[in-house]
């Protein structure tokens, strides 16, 4: 006689997410792809504005119109602003995502935070070596090796929406995650990488408001008339001290306790984050993108972004780089873990969230400008490859996808699904008793109402039956 078989206990990677987290992260990335759409409308505006030749010259006008105190050192440029002051408000939001994710998200588990974690890193390794040997190779500069790293999480979900392809939350989820650890590196490059100065007296200031601004929090000090003045402060002095000012956005966002207390039921840090982020998704990226994505496209400048050593290395980080990275990592992290992929996706789907991860956009374009400051061609050249390469991503994800669309439907359907009317989705209750209880009463009662409309119609077919062969059809006794 054979044993028994014992269950099957291996760890599932990319299994279903808890009701809390899953409620989180569709309430987060409904808000993103909003935004998405918004950054693809700036976008194509952008790339409009700069190359119809009648508006073009008001395009560089306008992003180049200066304002701000001389006196304190930000008199800046429109594109500047934008950069500098609008993507602090994103990085913010960066921030608290991050912080919510180490302490009451899935990072929190070191388990369940191996894979996200792995995945982001190789998926910004590798393209950065992608690039480094296509231009060592090609004889162009290596500086530019950060631009392919970055993932930009509103872009790619206004793909989906654009495509209509309803991804499972566990993929959204895994998506979601890769693109907050990816900022956290994205910050960390940009500060130790790009920072070619420091203004050590500036930077000792926006430390010291940094500390005011985490005392006050500790102290449980309420009103954004306190705390917006002094986020400026800080902001001001961190961009004097040579150090990107978007730090500071960062760091604000991280010290907000993100941890829900007895009588809450949102922390601190996920109410601002819900008021903060419109204003991210819907104002600050859109703009960014209105002033920096406004490069010349032609035919001559599409050839040398296949041509030239940079740009190549960029499409090429971008498309191949961050799809290898992240499908390789995810591949052999549950190999090497033992792990099984949850039952409910195929390798195929992560291959296809690793193709979409390559759609780079805002901290792309950001990292472009930094690298190549002062030589303005180039750095126009890198956007458009930094667009191109996101535009040849998406086509990728969306073959990918739509493939596997039908499958999609049915799992997000089955996620979904609420016969008992409790508000609680079906899969999230199946170990409940109540809840098989409720379905019970649910079907005897539908059975009930299919016995009594049989019971009803069997009744009027007798009756019927009793009446024709008495009735006006009748001849001789026959029926007509």
């Amino acid at each position: 006689m054979a044993a028994p078989r014992t269950p099957n206990t291996a760890r599932k990677v990319l299994g279903r997410l808890s009701l809390p987290e899953r409620t989180f992260v569709a309430d987060a990335l409904r808000a993103e792809t909003v935004g998405g759409v918004l950054l693809l409308v700036a976008t194509v505006t952008a790339l409009v504005w700069a190359n119809i030749p009648a508006l073009r010259h008001s395009y560089e006008a306008v992003s180049d119109f200066h304002f701000g105190p001389s006196a304190l050192g930000l008199n800046l440029s429109v594109a500047h602003w934008a950069a500098d002051g609008l993507l602090a408000v994103f990085f913010f939001v960066a921030g608290i995502e991050l912080k919510r994710e180490l302490v009451a998200g899935d990072l929190r588990d070191p388990r369940a935070a191996v894979l996200p974690v792995v995945a982001a890193l190789c998926g910004m390794a590798v393209p950065a070596l992608v690039y480094t040997l296509t231009s060592l190779t090609g004889h162009g500069a290596t500086q530019g090796w950060a631009v392919p790293t970055a993932t930009d999480i509103a872009f790619a979900l206004a793909v989906l929406a654009v495509i209509g392809t309803s991804l499972p939350s566990a993929l959204r989820a895994f998506l979601l995650t890769l693109a907050v650890v990816d900022d956290l590196f994205a910050i960390l490059i940009i500060a130790i990488f790009f920072t070619e100065r420091i203004n050590f007296a500036a930077l000792g200031g926006a430390v010291a408001g940094l500390a005011v601004f985490w005392l006050l929090l500790r102290k449980g000090v309420r009103g954004w008339y306190v705390y917006l003045p002094l986020a400026v402060v800080v902001w001001a002095l961190m961009y004097n001290s040579g150090v990107h000012a978007t730090i500071a956005g960062v760091a604000m966002g991280l010290m907000l306790r993100c941890t829900t207390r007895e009588g809450e039921e949102h922390s601190p840090g996920e109410h601002i984050e819900h008021l903060v982020r419109p204003l991210s998704a819907g104002l600050a990226v859109p703009l960014f993108a209105l002033f920096s994505a406004g490069v010349a496209v032609s035919g001559g400048a599409l050839r040398d972004v296949f041509t030239e050593p940079e740009t190549l290395g960029v499409v090429l980080g971008l498309v191949v780089g961050k799809t290898l990275g992240i499908f390789g990592s995810t591949w052999l992290t549950a190999r090497f873990t033992h792990a099984e992929l949850s039952e409910d996706l195929e390798w195929a789907d992560i291959f296809a969230v690793a193709s979409l991860s390559g759609i780079g956009f805002t901290v792309s374009l950001l990292i472009s400008e930094l690298a190549f400051t002062g030589d303005t061609l180039l750095t126009d050249e890198v956007k458009a490859a930094v667009l191109t390469g996101s535009l040849i991503a998406a086509l990728c994800a969306t073959v990918l996808l739509k493939i596997r669309n039908a499958r999609y439907r049915g799992l997000c359907e089955d996620e979904e699904r609420d016969e008992d009317l409790d508000g609680i989705p079906d899969v999230y209750e199946q170990d409940d008793p109540a809840y098989h209880l409720r379905m019970a009463d649910i079907f005897e009662r539908k059975a009930a109402e299919h016995r009594r409309i049989a019971a009803e119609q069997a009744a009027a077919a007798r009756h019927g039956g009793a009446e024709v062969p008495g009735g006006a059809g009748e001849e001789d006794g026959r029926p007509a």
